[in-house]
């Protein structure tokens, strides 16, 4: 393990980016694959629900306190703002800076672009 990596405790991250004075260039980026529904199914638990759910990005440029999108009062669907996986994926990439469309392999050399014909949500930046 490199020595410039070190356990951190969750809430205590971005203070601890602010001390290091690296918050604008550290990017957290808080994701799942998909959401869970907002009722409770029959065994007591939720399934999964892709139809609305939240991500958080924070650091890397990005202006804080934003809400981006809204659901119903539910939570069950997505009224306004609808964010692809493309599009969230560019965001990053954005935020990282190299060409969105610059051609990437995998490990076994499948040819590859960050944004994969997303959009950046570039308003979202300072």
């Amino acid at each position: 393990m490199s020595s410039r990596w070190r356990f951190v405790r969750p809430r205590y991250l971005f203070s601890d980016l602010e001390r290091r004075s690296t918050r604008e260039d550290a990017l957290v980026v808080l994701a799942a694959e998909f959401g869970r529904t907002p009722v409770i199914n029959a065994n007591g638990g939720r399934d999964h629900h892709p139809q609305a759910y939240s991500c958080m990005l924070a650091g890397g440029g990005i202006n804080g306190g934003q809400v981006w999108g809204k659901t119903d009062e539910r939570g069950s669907k997505t009224l306004e703002g609808k964010v692809r996986v493309e599009a969230f994926n560019a965001t990053i990439g954005y935020a990282l800076g190299p060409p969105l469309d610059q051609v990437l392999y995998s490990p076994s050399a499948r040819p590859f672009t960050m944004a994969d014909k997303g959009k950046s949500l570039v308003e979202i930046f300072g």
